[in-house]
């Protein structure tokens, strides 16, 4: 399940990451002077995004875990491609 994750949907794990950076974004101009009654929002948008953030960049650190042992042959739980 984890492999089928990291090889067939990364591209949930970008999406994932520019949604937080939009919702992090979002909040920070909420933080300004003319959008005071926002400010709870606005907190809630950064926790949010950096949330989505760090989930989005966990995943794609794992989907460059999964390449890369699979082009170096250590991705196969201790066996080499040339023992098969």
């Amino acid at each position: 399940m984890i492999r089928a994750l990291v090889q067939d949907y990364g591209w949930i794990h970008r999406g994932l990451g520019l949604v937080g950076n939009l919702t992090f974004v979002i909040g920070s101009v909420l933080f300004l002077p003319s959008y005071s009654a926002w400010q709870v929002v606005a907190v809630w948008l950064f926790i949010t995004g950096s949330a989505l953030m760090f989930v989005g960049a966990a995943g794609e650190f794992a989907v460059r875990l999964y390449e890369n042992g699979r082009h170096t042959g250590k991705g196969t739980r201790g066996r080499n491609a040339s023992d098969d």
